[in-house]
């Protein structure tokens, strides 16, 4: 997009889990950072789900986050062609005509796991997205 701003896309199947959770800890880390001007994020799911995995939402909620109001929703494919940067959650064939760097950061999906297994994969999603905001830090200093 050309306004000036870094737009991030955070995706997967349903925006019930996974996706949900990196887009909490990339809103988190957004604040944190001093970004809230400068990053826009997007999140989204191509088949979203009616609700946002229970197991999810209390896995969050020990790390002090609430995703009770969330909702998964659809994320287009202009979006995600419109972003500079776009992480699937290990679900997606993707494929953008646009210049836009994806990646697949390829964790299990936390829906039907236990809460041990579901806190590993939160764990894994807040490194990850701390990971991405790095590097956006590191580009926007460029």
């Amino acid at each position: 997009m050309s306004d000036g701003k870094t737009h991030v896309a955070l995706v997967c199947v349903q925006n019930a889990g996974r996706s949900q959770m990196a887009t909490a800890y990339a809103e988190r880390e957004r604040e944190i950072r001093g970004l809230t001007d400068d990053v826009v994020i997007h999140s989204g799911g191509t088949h979203p789900a009616d609700a946002v995995h229970d197991v999810v939402r209390e896995a969050m909620a020990d790390v002090g986050i609430d995703l009770s109001g969330r909702k998964p929703q659809a994320i287009a494919t202009e979006t995600l062609e419109n972003c500079d940067y776009v992480a699937t959650m290990g679900c997606s064939t993707l494929e953008l005509e646009a210049d836009t760097d994806v990646r697949d950061w390829d964790l299990p999906d936390p829906h039907g796991r236990d809460s041990e297994t579901v806190r590993e994969i939160r764990d894994d999603v807040n490194a990850r997205v701390e990971a991405l905001f790095d590097e956006i830090e590191s580009a926007r200093a460029d």
